[in-house]
């Protein structure tokens, strides 16, 4: 499998094999990480891929396992945790629909014996249409009952899907131009650092870091390019630990710093940092 170039001469990227094993084969093990990570394979796929791994190099066993916690990651941060719908939802729903064509229980008629069979036959004929025409009305209505619920329900998770399109943090996070530097910080723990230049900004996690002393805080900055005073780039206390931090205007930044302050911080870092992170390469 090779790659090919567009009309410009630029390198487009692989398409993917019909199965698996051939991608494997290929070498494409680490491109299959977010499939791995959605659980998009199946039981199978998924053997072969760990087979794969268990026996693949290091360097590329850490680049596969590092994407397949980025893509959950950021999998989790994508979808939040919605209130359940209100019980009475589905009965505002039903309220609002059309109601149902009536479909009337019809008795026969006993008919004189004098009256034409084809008669008989044509007017049968047509009451059986009717009654099919009516019944396939009240079909469409409990169709449109359950797709009206099924909108509604499923609006919920769909809305919070829309507004985290919009979201600051996964513009960053997600934007083609982002590459990420995990440091570790002093005391333990780590800082993913999630870097986008076109977006002027970056997105700091942390991980299994402990929170700061009592009476303290962290402190983050941005370093210059030029050697003048490190800027202040905001707080984390104990709370602020397990949620993102984006900061902005780093273009002319060379590492961003985080540093051990007292509570509400400082006009300028105190030595050493507990984390450093180069945003430039």
């Amino acid at each position: 499998m090779t790659d090919s170039n567009d009309s410009r001469g630029r390198q487009l990227p692989r398409a993917f094999a019909a199965d698996i094993p051939t991608d494997l084969a290929a070498g494409r093990a680490v491109e299959l990480a977010e499939i791995y990570a959605l659980d998009a394979v199946t039981d199978a796929e998924r053997e072969a891929i760990d087979s794969y791994i268990s026996g693949a190099p290091e360097a590329e066993r850490a680049s596969f396992n590092e994407r397949v916690r980025q893509a959950r990651e950021t999998l989790a941060m994508s979808f939040t945790a919605e209130e359940d719908p209100s019980a009475d939802l589905f009965a505002r729903i039903v309220a609002q629909l059309p109601a149902p064509v009536a479909v009337p229980v019809t008795t026969p008629v006993a008919t004189a014996a004098a009256e034409e069979p084809a008669a008989d036959e044509l007017s049968a004929a047509r009451q059986r249409r009717e009654v099919r025409r009516r019944t396939a009305g009240l079909r469409n209505w409990l169709i449109g009952v359950a797709a009206a619920a099924v909108i509604a329900l499923g609006g919920v998770g769909i809305g919070a899907y829309v507004a985290n399109q919009n979201d600051p943090f996964r513009q960053v996070i997600e934007a083609q131009d982002a590459r990420q530097a995990t440091v570790n910080v002093a005391g333990g723990g780590t800082a993913t650092v999630s870097i986008s230049p076109s977006h002027d900004a970056l997105v700091v996690r942390m991980k299994d870091v402990p929170p700061p002393p009592a009476g303290k805080v962290y402190q983050m900055w941005l370093i210059p390019k030029d050697g003048s005073a490190p800027v202040s780039e905001g707080l984390m206390d104990a709370e602020a630990l397990s949620k993102p931090a984006l900061v902005k205007g780093i273009g002319s930044a060379a590492s961003l710093g985080i540093t051990v302050e007292p509570a509400g911080g400082s006009a300028t870092p105190s030595l050493p940092t507990v984390a450093a992170a180069p945003l430039t390469t």
